[in-house]
């Protein structure tokens, strides 16, 4: 049946309809399997403010006893609970901020720069621009810890700008200044925190805060004067300011930084008793505030400030805190990795958990659409290489039946045109003598056997070619059986090389167009001595005819079209086919190719 349809059809409207069908199913396919990201993700809209302000509450008493890993966990509970995140802005960005915060102590840069990143959308959607300025400040923080100085500028103008309140704004300024402290902008930093250091600019929402902030504008102040150069009497008022403000404030942490300041400035103007007085209680600060970073850095100045043997006993204990703080800040990392991981696989309570279950569902159904389109691309092209197959397979057989047909029609036309002659001469013969007759039975012997040699020779034109180590022997016989009473042929050089170095075909190809040349040469010309010659040139076969006829001259436009089935056969192995000179001496033929 599918052969009656190949045969049917033209080969050229099977293969469009093919193409076309393909094309058809895979647009019903992309119709019929819509991309699930356009389905809308639904989520269960409950009131859940009384628990978040609850887990809320957790994290902030956490916090408030410095119990950073917990605070962390309730802070990221809150947040994963601000679902749907427009609805409870407010808490989403303040839970986001405080963990930034606690990341930040922990030296998680890259951490809290992806949580804050998260909190920038919901900015717009607060109701306090509390929230802004916090998220803004502690990005900068982020990039003024990691000398990333133009962009912590970026943030902290971006937080200038939404602050409202003076006080804010003065401490912003002050963070500003302390940048350009860093970059070496000591006058712009002078010029931004002379007009507001010595005020006492109040937190009216966090009355606390006020000396904090007045402390640090006064030590930000003094280190811009310090670098500046010749201002040592304002760094000197500037930096016990500030300590006089951090003593009232009952915080040893911010003691640290205020006698690190007296250090710096006694360092740069060579009073080396009260810089060695004024870093010891800076060291002794960090280590009451359990500040293991800061203790091992207000140590190794100290270990430079003191004498000799003191600073041999300090190294010791510098090395084993060092030490210390490495595996401290690895185990907190680890630690904190853990309340990460285990607070999103808390399912009961994780909304967030909910939303990823839900992405996965679209993405199951998503990898399903692909699987089933997946499924029939596969069968439209096992169907297609199943009907390509058949089709070349029944092309092939065609093909080779008409080369049959068109082989066994050469044969005979061959045999009729060889034949015809002399069978008409043996019946003429066989009606007009007497065959009883010695001599007439001897001419009738000699036309049969005229007869017999025309189909041997025939039969092998179209006879298997040995192509193994008998190749050369079938070869020399070939030539040699065109060999006869008119007509010598010498062949040379047909041992010099190796056939079985050459590939099968071209082996084939050369018995072929020997034979072919031989054949036209027997009909067209009518020379006596033949010679046959092969040569090897260095990669090439070089195989060169030539005989003494000289009546190919006349014919010479025959031959040439006679011969274009060698050249094209030839040319199949990469070779080239090379006509001689046509004269009265003879004629020469030649053709080379690869090995």
């Amino acid at each position: 049946m599918l052969k009656k349809l190949l045969y049917f059809f033209p080969k050229k409207s099977l293969i469009f309809c093919l193409l076309t069908c393909g094309v058809v199913l895979a647009l019903c396919l992309s119709l019929k399997f819509t991309d699930p990201k356009k389905l809308p993700l639904s989520y269960a809209k409950t009131d859940r403010l009384s628990e978040i302000k609850k887990t809320l509450a957790k994290a902030h008493a956490f916090s408030k006893v410095e119990k950073g890993d917990s605070a962390y966990f309730y802070f990221n509970k809150t947040q994963l609970l601000c679902e749907p995140k427009e609805d409870y802005a407010d808490y989403y960005v303040e839970s986001l901020n405080h963990m930034a915060e606690i990341l930040q102590r922990q030296g998680d840069y890259y951490k809290v720069e992806t949580i804050l990143v998260k909190a920038l959308p919901y900015l717009d959607k607060t109701t306090n621009v509390k929230y802004a300025v916090n998220t803004y400040t502690f990005m900068a923080y982020n990039y003024d810890i990691t000398y990333d100085n133009e962009k912590a500028l970026y943030y902290h103008r971006k937080a200038l700008k939404k602050a409202f309140s003076t006080f804010r704004k003065s401490r912003i300024i002050s963070e500003i200044a302390f940048v350009y402290v860093q970059e070496g902008k000591y006058q712009e930093a002078v010029d931004l925190l002379e007009p507001i250091a010595w005020l006492n600019i109040e937190d009216k929402i966090t009355p606390s805060n006020t000396g904090f902030q007045r402390s640090a504008k006064l030590y930000n102040l003094g280190l811009s004067y310090l670098y500046l150069g010749n201002h040592k009497k304002e760094a000197f008022d500037c930096f016990t300011e500030s300590l006089k403000v951090a003593l009232t404030l009952n915080d040893d942490y911010e003691l640290i930084t205020s006698y690190y300041a007296l250090y710096k400035y006694y360092e740069k103007y060579n009073n080396p008793k009260l810089k060695k007085i004024n870093i010891e209680k800076a060291y002794y600060y960090a280590k009451k505030s359990n500040s293991k970073s800061y203790a091992v850095s207000m140590l190794g100045c100290l270990i430079e400030a003191d004498n000799a043997a003191n600073s041999k006993k300090n190294f010791k204990i510098y090395s084993r805190m060092l030490d210390s703080l490495i595996v401290s800040r690895k185990k907190a990392k680890n630690q904190f990795a853990d309340i990460i991981y285990n607070s999103q696989k808390d399912k009961d309570e994780n909304l967030e958990l909910k939303n990823h279950k839900a992405e996965n569902e679209l993405k199951l159904q998503r990898q399903k659409n692909r699987s089933y389109i997946s499924y029939i691309v596969i069968s439209i092209s096992i169907i297609s290489l199943i009907f390509i197959f058949f089709y070349i397979t029944i092309k092939g057989k065609k093909e080779r039946n008409n080369e049959v047909f068109k082989n066994e029609m050469r044969i005979s036309e061959k045999l009729q045109f060889e034949l015809e002659k002399d069978i008409d001469k043996i019946l003429l013969f066989t009606e007009n003598y007497d065959l009883e007759k010695e001599e007439n039975k001897e001419k009738l012997l000699s036309h049969l056997n005229n007869i017999y040699l025309k189909t041997r020779n025939i039969s092998r034109e179209n006879s298997e070619i040995a192509t193994d180590e008998n190749f050369e022997k079938a070869l020399k016989e070939m030539i040699s059986g065109y060999t006869n009473q008119n007509i010598n042929i010498i062949i040379n050089g047909l041992h010099t090389f190796s056939w079985c170095k050459i590939a099968r075909v071209k082996k084939i190809t050369v018995f072929r167009v020997l034979q072919e040349i031989f054949d036209q040469m027997k009909t067209l010309n009518n020379a006596s001595l033949a010679s046959i010659t092969f040569k090897k040139e260095e990669k090439n076969i070089l195989i060169m005819y030539s005989d003494n006829g000289n009546e190919i001259s006349s014919k010479n436009i025959v031959l040439e079209k006679r011969l274009q089935n060698v050249e094209n056969r030839i040319k199949t192995i990469k070779g080239t086919l090379n006509f001689g000179t046509y004269s009265e001496s003879g004629f020469k033929i030649s053709f080379k190719f690869p090995i």
